[in-house]
């Protein structure tokens, strides 16, 4: 269907370097948009999702962003929204997190969580995003999680922060509809990453959790791209401040 090409569109993806964003991105490119790749470790050039991103037939750009750095997460809002070419898709995947009982989890770990995952995604999407409503037109995309919904063990900055994105993005929802601009969140369930790598070597923890999945398995980041597509296109122009699980059934178990 037309509705989901994206051919001509121009997408930026931040955590793009693997794992998620690395995935949303290829599949932003299959769809046919151009990417630029926004990581804090992303190679200048030769990286494995500029790779995805050219074998797909698309332009791509790396820019190195440490979202742990205000200033640089500031001066990156002011570099996407003043270019002459304008960003159409902004996919805010970049994030972090810090495992430790809430008793024993440091100042300095909750800080930086809520700086990478909660208040770099607000700085770079009011840049982002008020270019978009002048323009009258866009589409934005935050990584939620399970734990938007959900309090988690040991994560207490990250669940803190993902139930942050989700207010966000509806929040900017009920401001920008009116101008063309759709907001919406993916909640990936337990994608096997490295950010998950924790939970996938223990046995207990493992086991539990797949125990608890109808689709019997472990997600992998692919099997985000059919939803980041979606929302990033006309097919989805009548949806906003939605939160879209990927999660194999868990939240409906």
């Amino acid at each position: 269907m037309t509705s989901f090409d994206l051919t001509g569109k121009l997408a930026v993806v931040t955590g793009a370097r693997r794992g998620i964003g690395r995935a949303m991105a290829r599949a932003l490119a299959g769809a046919g948009a151009d990417v630029i790749g926004v990581s804090a470790t992303l190679e200048a050039s030769g990286s494995d999702i500029e790779k995805d991103v050219a074998a797909a037939g698309r332009t791509f750009e790396a820019i190195r962003t440490d979202f742990a750095d205000p200033e640089a997460v500031r001066a990156l809002g002011a570099d996407l929204a003043g270019r002459k070419r304008p960003v159409d898709i902004l996919v805010n995947n970049a994030g972090t997190i810090r495992r430790a009982p809430a008793a024993q989890h440091t100042d300095a770990d909750w800080e930086l969580v809520l700086q990478v995952n909660l208040n770099a995604q607000f700085t770079l999407t009011r840049a982002v995003g008020a270019a978009m409503v002048a323009r009258g037109q866009g589409k934005i995309i935050f990584t939620a999680s399970l734990l938007s919904f959900q309090g988690g063990i040991n994560v207490p900055g990250y669940t803190a922060a993902k139930h942050g994105i989700t207010g966000l993005a509806k929040a900017l929802a009920n401001e920008w509809a009116p101008h063309g601009v759709n907001v919406n969140a993916i909640a990936p369930g337990y994608i096997a990453t490295d950010n998950t790598q924790a939970l996938q070597v223990d046995p207990v923890r493992s086991r539990a959790i797949l125990s608890r999945i109808p689709a019997g398995r472990w997600g992998t980041a692919d099997d985000l791209a059919g939803a980041t597509v979606f929302l990033a296109s006309d097919a989805a122009s009548y949806i906003h401040g939605a939160v879209l699980p990927v999660d194999g059934g868990w939240l409906g178990r």
